[in-house]
């Protein structure tokens, strides 16, 4: 078959196939050129899932009638300059609307300030209309019918209207958190109308719309961020770790303004998480990442939804830095949905409560709890307790523990239940700290606690299990792993590639206990690996090392194999279900929890703590 040159048509059609994915892709490049054209209004109108019409009308700058005919054509915009890597604008290659147009019936219909009226040109299926007078107000207005009509093969792979309408959405909900100056509506026979107000650029606008998207609830569970590194500079928000989804899609990041759903933010993201959060949990976050544009490409994909960083392993160090250092920081809390939760349960004709945290009704816990046993601490049965790790009593004083706190929480069960026993007027100097004084045990596993304005219930056995973990893990990486020599050498083949990558980390792998060293040009040799592995599987360790290292430059395979069987220490060393407590370790408890980043959730994930407000207990009542 000969070589031929494709129609301009063909080649529009064959860009939207990129492009244009579906209705919701028309939104977001519609959008994306009325904040480009500095619109403070954008308006959408959608009608059978955006299949049957889109409808986008702004306020921006507008188009001269004599440019329409060129904003219709591919590859031209006024967005870019003769430099590829200064892209400051959302949009810059000028395929949106031809490739929209050869898909649809399009028209575009736009005045600009100084135009005493408006032109209208469109597009049916590729075939250009003539450009004719028109009646409008300043900005644009772009509106798509019969999305698909001329490539019916694409439509078979279209969702139902309902899910359609979802995406569209999600896309305005993600556009709009960026832009918190500007006014959207987004309404239409297949919708409930959303409307976002403007706020203004300042942080607390910006936290208002993110309230506005993604819930009230979010502000008051959330850290703010404000991070720099080398030229990046890393801003927005992040969940606390009792406050979770069950997926990610409430995860927004942002490179320069633009949305994006980028692997390694992503990954980074699960990271910070990766010691507070369950598996099956997600944490929520809105990330704004400011840099040059020359260090970033945004011209990956053609949907934009993609970017390559020339440094991804400072990006993602900025990013699992920044989170962890704001959650020591901002010390234990507890979600506000725990308290909603057990207000509803109070309530009369409510079901059972359940925790509405990450790890209600999961196995995984359970199945630890479980292990855990009802009997009291036998330290015979359960020896890898934080004395017995190289952590000693100054360690805990380092916590803010004082020398009388950490002995009276290491002495044996009492014989009595009286937990109210020894409240004295030094316990009421406690009611001004974050999780008060203790006042009752009960059940012999939930601590009672009181402050100046709230009631909180402590799970004993939850708590000290994460208190625990955190110690073995300080004691585990502020020092070089414990290692076992092998009696052989494990050689592992390895592409040359993967071995250049692993002699690179040779140094990082032997602090974690993993000695590695080249043999010969695609091969390693393993001569020690972590002593509390025990018998592991040295050649599928190394090759997930080598994979990671490849996807992320890190090597935190082995660091969370380490931490995982801390982990499990901790859960076999910390107090158990059952055991009595006097009122000087229940605060001793309480005291660590308020210096131990991270305790506001066991290791599993599972809330450690409850607050509920003295106004809610008074709600509950009927007193207010």
């Amino acid at each position: 078959m000969p070589i031929r040159q494709l129609s301009e048509t063909m080649i529009n059609q064959i860009a939207a196939g990129e492009v244009i994915e579906r209705p919701a892709s028309v939104v977001k490049e519609l959008v994306e050129n009325a904040l480009d054209a500095g619109a403070s209004r954008v308006e959408i109108v959608t009608s059978g899932g955006g299949l049957n019409l889109i409808r986008v009308t702004d306020d921006g700058s507008g188009i001269p009638e004599r440019e329409l005919a060129l904003a219709i054509a591919r590859h031209c915009t006024s967005k870019l300059t003769e430099d590829i890597n200064d892209i400051r604008s959302l949009g810059f290659r000028g395929e949106a609307l031809p490739s929209i147009g050869s898909v649809s019936r399009l028209s575009i219909r736009s005045r600009t300030a100084a135009s005493d009226s408006a032109a209208e040109i469109g597009i049916e299926g590729g075939r250009v209309l003539p450009v004719r007078p028109a009646a409008a107000n300043r900005g644009t207005t772009v509106e798509v019918r019969d999305l698909f009509f001329a490539t019916p093969a694409r439509l078979k792979f279209m969702k139902g209207e309902r899910a359609e309408s979802s995406a569209t959405s999600d896309v305005v909900k993600r556009i709009a958190i960026a832009f918190p100056a500007v006014r959207f509506t987004l309404a239409g026979s297949d919708r409930s109308t959303l409307e976002l107000p403007a706020a203004d650029d300042s942080a607390e606008g910006s936290l208002r719309r993110v309230a506005q998207v993604m819930g009230t609830d979010f502000p008051d569970n959330s850290i703010a961020l404000d991070a720099m590194r080398d030229g990046v500079h890393l801003t927005g928000h992040a969940s606390i770790p009792s406050f979770t989804r069950a997926n990610a899609l409430q995860q927004y990041a942002y490179v320069n303004g633009r949305p994006v759903r980028d692997k390694l933010i992503a990954g980074a993201i699960r990271g910070a998480y990766a010691d507070v959060l369950p598996r099956d949990r997600h944490a929520v976050t809105v990330l704004f990442l400011t840099l040059d544009p020359a260090i970033v490409d945004v011209n990956v994909h053609p949907a934009k939804a993609d970017v390559r960083f020339r440094d991804p392993g400072l990006v993602r160090g900025l990013i699992v830095g920044a989170i962890r250092q704001a959650l020591a920081d901002a010390g234990v809390r507890a979600a506000t949905t725990g308290a909603a939760g057990m207000m509803a349960a109070f309530r009369p004709g409510a079901a059972s409560y359940g925790h509405g945290g990450p790890a209600n009704g999961h196995r995984s816990y359970d199945a630890a709890y479980r292990a855990s046993g009802p009997s009291g601490f036998d330290p015979a049965r359960s020896p890898q307790r934080p004395l017995d790790m190289g952590f000693d009593g100054a360690g805990f004083e380092q916590r803010g523990l004082r020398e009388s706190e950490q002995a009276a929480f290491d002495a044996g069960p009492l014989a009595s239940a009286d937990a109210r026993a020894g409240q004295d007027e030094a316990a009421e100097t406690l009611l001004g700290a974050v999780l008060g004084a203790a006042r009752a045990q009960v059940h012999e596993n939930y601590i009672v606690a009181q402050t100046r304005d709230s009631l909180i219930i402590v799970d004993q056995h939850a708590a000290h299990e994460r208190l625990v973990y955190e110690a073995l893990k300080n004691a585990l990486h502020s020092r070089p792993v414990p290692s076992q020599m092998l009696l052989l050498p494990e050689i592992i083949d390895l592409p040359e590639e993967d071995a250049e990558r692993l002699a690179l980390h040779s140094e990082t792998l032997a602090r974690f206990g993993l000695g590695i060293e080249r043999f010969g040009p695609g091969a390693v040799a393993v001569r020690e690996t972590p002593s509390m592995l025990g018998e592991a599987n040295v050649q599928q360790l190394v090759r997930d090392l080598a994979d990671e290292i490849a996807d992320n430059d890190t090597v935190d395979t082995l660091k969370e194999r380490l931490d995982k069987i801390a982990a499990t220490m901790a859960c076999h060393g910390s107090v158990r279900s059952g055991r009595l407590l006097k009122a000087e370790e229940m605060n001793a408890l309480l005291r660590q929890m308020e210096a131990t980043p991270g305790s506001g959730t066991c290791n599993h994930g599972r809330p450690t703590y409850i607050e509920l407000k003295l106004a809610d207990i008074e709600r509950l009542f009927g007193r207010r």
